[in-house]
């Protein structure tokens, strides 16, 4: 497999990194329709590769437990793409999530890759809403003084909405 088709998955222990990576991995195979309940997960120590089977391309996404952070920067030659995500639930990681995205975007690596940031959790009641996360973050700011191309969206890996739409993210990128 050619360096072209690895996306990292990255971000802050307990965001859902591992539950994303499994739902997306049973609705490229069985769709929307069977998604079924949330499976079980524990904090990923290393890496985990999963194969995604898109229509028209094959991507793998490589999780990095986020206790890896301090070496993230070791996997950044071998990728085209990021998926950085962020708990909007934990309002006391925003400010390191920040502090790591801000690093993922200036490694010269990455300098090019496309990157989309996952506000995940707004399945829970509590969590700030996508206008308050961006400010707090910067998203403007970043969005217009970083080299790759940024999307952001919304996510709750746990019921499933906004799956379809990393998916379709992840084709238009890989598709050449």
């Amino acid at each position: 497999m050619s360096s072209k088709d690895i996306c990292l998955l990255l971000g802050a222990t307990g965001v859902g990194k591992t539950l994303l990576l499994k739902r997306l991995q049973n609705l490229s195979l069985h769709g929307l329709d069977e998604l079924g309940a949330p499976p079980s997960t524990l904090p990923t120590v290393g890496t985990n590769l999963t194969d995604l089977t898109m229509k028209r391309k094959k991507v793998t996404l490589r999780e990095l437990g986020g206790c890896m952070g301090p070496i993230w920067s070791s996997y950044f030659k071998d990728c085209s793409s990021v998926i950085f995500m962020v708990d909007s639930a934990n309002i006391t990681q925003i400010s390191s999530s920040c502090i790591q995205l801000l690093s993922v975007l200036s490694a010269e690596p990455l300098r090019n890759v496309s990157v989309l940031i996952l506000f995940n959790k707004r399945d829970i009641p509590c969590t700030m809403s996508l206008i308050e996360i961006k400010s707090l973050f910067r998203m403007d700011d970043i969005i217009a003084s970083a080299t790759q191309p940024i999307t952001t969206l919304e996510l709750s890996a746990h019921s499933g909405q906004g799956l379809q739409e990393v998916l379709s993210w992840l084709e238009s990128i890989t598709v050449k």
